[in-house]
């Protein structure tokens, strides 16, 4: 299966943090491309650093389930806590988003694919645009035509 994760840090050392989840990626799948890392300013949340946002195109024999799993184990190793404390939106060492598996449309308790809000997101349709000009949402189109659409806040 051929899957598209965001990569985002703010907290840190980012540039090494991105670069370090894309190895633990690549340890359990095939990295196809790993994009530029992007600067980009927080959406949503309380007032917070810049982030660093890149987007990474793998190959992997696991299901969306076990990505997800393995992509939080990944987010974890580097710091990332999921509680009841959380700030939603918040500072992160690591966060790691599953947007796109295939051209599956996952719609459970625990995972949604294609990502719901990628498509509102500049810091993964860039990224993602610069290593895979064809990319498109599964139900949604092309990620070039969303680009060239949409007014992005700042």
């Amino acid at each position: 299966m051929r899957a598209v994760l965001s990569l985002g840090s703010n907290l840190g050392n980012s540039s090494e943090i991105l670069s370090s989840a894309a190895e633990a990626l690549n340890e359990v799948s095939e990295v196809i491309a790993l994009s530029s890392f992007y600067q980009t300013r927080p959406v949503g949340g309380p007032p917070q650093p810049d982030f660093l946002n890149a987007v990474i195109v793998i190959e992997t024999s696991l299901e969306p389930e076990e990505l997800l799993l393995v992509a939080q184990a990944i987010e974890g190793a580097h710091g990332r806590e999921r509680n009841e404390n959380t700030i939603k939106w918040g500072p992160r060492f690591l966060d790691i988003d599953l947007i796109k598996c295939d051209e599956l449309i996952i719609n459970s308790t625990d995972l949604t694919i294609p990502h719901p809000r990628a498509h509102e997101r500049e810091f993964v349709l860039q990224p993602w645009m610069e290593i895979d000009p064809t990319a498109s949402l599964p139900g949604i189109g092309p990620i070039s035509a969303l680009l060239e659409s949409r007014q992005f806040s700042e």
